[in-house]
């Protein structure tokens, strides 16, 4: 039987060792991922990021028209919507456009910051709380400018989450 010199018999030891840890290592890493990837808390994760992004745009949409690109900002409004907030803003869109033209304002919203306030993923519903600063300027004097929030009512539908209600959200003390 030959023998093996001492020198390489610790070499070949420690390079079998690095081997079997990087297998292993790599065989823990796929793992890890692909558990990630079908996890069920990292789907809801992603659905909840969706439906907020789609709530402060849609929000920020509703607050913001200019009377010289009146049907733009119509069409956005109702591209944000779906149900019967959707059908109102169709239904009235004529009477509307008279108003915004004939007071010659402009509005332009900015999110301050957004909340889901509740998802219900499986049934495609979703609310939202968005803090606003509207600027509304008219042709005369001085822009005003207001922060609100707004409480808006999502619902999924196939061409993503879109407003389905919106409404001021209370301001103050309601402890009673």
């Amino acid at each position: 039987m030959a023998r093996v010199p001492m020198t390489t018999t610790p070499l070949r030891a420690a390079a079998l060792a690095l081997t079997v840890a990087a297998a292993v290592a790599a065989s823990w890493g796929g793992w890890s991922r692909y558990d990630a990837a079908h996890d069920a808390s990292a789907a809801y994760a992603q659905a909840r990021d969706d439906a907020l992004a789609a709530g402060e745009q849609a929000v920020q949409n509703m607050n913001t028209l200019d009377h010289a690109r009146l049907d733009q900002g119509l069409d956005s409004w109702e591209d944000s919507t779906t149900g019967d907030l959707h059908k109102q803003l169709v239904d009235g869109r004529d009477a509307f456009v008279k108003q915004i033209e004939a007071a010659k304002t402009v509005s332009t919203a900015k999110v301050l910051s957004g909340a889901v306030t509740e998802l219900d993923d499986r049934a495609g519903k979703a609310g939202v709380m968005v803090a606003l600063r509207v600027t509304v300027t008219a042709p005369e004097g001085e822009p005003a400018v207001k922060e609100s929030r707004m409480l808006g009512q999502l619902t999924r539908t196939s061409g993503g989450w879109k407003l389905s209600a919106l409404g001021q959200a209370p301001v103050g003390n309601t402890a009673g």
